[in-house]
């Protein structure tokens, strides 16, 4: 005779329902802290995958109270944001992450830090106070070291870039070769003076670009293409290139803003109104 269950065993006790981890529920997240990072020297060629292996190991190295996702296979709640393309350098990297216990932000900022290997450098973070940092990277500000290249040729190159319409360019993804616009999603692009403080750069053209995040992703290599096929710029060797910062974009003026500051100001704004409270709670002193 075949076996019996109840309503209560069919959806789930019984072999035949759904199953479900042992143990207790993960404990609960209390606190999202936001990091800046950055990718530099040598390290600019790790993967976004490397990335977060290593992250995930300085997690665990500092003991930090990671908040853990439910299911069979849990896993640290840490959201990535924009990673930068691997091979480039970037001084604005950002990600999120959960705590079951609260932390002050800057002491886990320095053992996060400290847990990294060299040129992955953990140098902002902040409690979250605000929802949407993915909605707040809107664009990015990247440079790019041309060497061999004179900068009267890089700004005659500049010049054509933006003058055209429209500039196709071609990539090789997954699904294969696919051609789109490499003009639209630039928002700025200029050459700069080189720095006093990088010896050799008056060899060498320095490109500065804002570029949005727009779908698809338009790379600085897109833009490199794109001032080839208008002004026929071929730099002899690969550029060096490193996103200097990324946030909300003011189309007026072509610059972008930290992406950070909303929530240095809540917690502020929150600093300052428990300040009152107390105050207004103390005792009056004698007459």
């Amino acid at each position: 005779m075949a076996p019996v269950f109840d309503g209560k065993e069919a959806q789930g006790d019984s072999p035949l329902g759904k199953r479900q981890p042992e143990g207790p529920p993960p404990a609960p997240a209390v606190q999202r802290i936001r990091l800046r990072y950055t990718k530099r020297g040598r390290l600019r060629f790790t993967s976004h995958r490397d990335f977060q292996r290593a992250f995930e190991r300085a997690l665990r190295r500092a003991e930090v109270p990671m908040a853990y996702s439910a299911g069979f296979t849990p896993h640290p709640k840490v959201s990535y944001a924009n990673a930068a393309p691997t091979g480039t350098g970037s001084e604005a990297e950002y990600l999120e992450i959960q705590l079951t216990e609260e932390r002050d932000p800057e002491k886990l900022r320095a053992i996060l830090d400290e847990s990294l290997p060299e040129g992955l450098d953990v140098i902002e973070s902040v409690e979250a106070r605000t929802s949407g940092l993915a909605d707040r990277l809107q664009a990015s500000v990247w440079e790019i070291r041309l060497d061999q290249v004179a900068p009267a040729d890089a700004e005659r190159a500049v010049a054509a870039f933006l003058e055209a319409d429209t500039v196709e360019v071609e990539r090789r993804t997954k699904n294969g070769l696919r051609t789109f616009d490499a003009r639209a999603a630039v928002a700025r692009l200029e050459t700069v003076p080189a720095r006093a403080d990088r010896p050799g750069d008056g060899g060498c053209a320095i490109l500065r670009l804002v570029v949005r995040h727009l779908t698809p992703a338009v790379r600085p290599d897109d833009v490199l293409s794109g001032l080839r096929a208008t002004a026929d710029l071929a730099p002899p060797v690969p550029a060096a290139v490193t996103r200097l910062a990324q946030g909300l974009l003011d189309e007026e003026s072509g610059t972008v803003t930290d992406p950070l500051a909303p929530d240095r100001e809540a917690a502020q704004a929150a600093l300052s109104t428990a300040a009152e409270l107390t105050a207004a709670m103390a005792p009056e002193g004698p007459a």
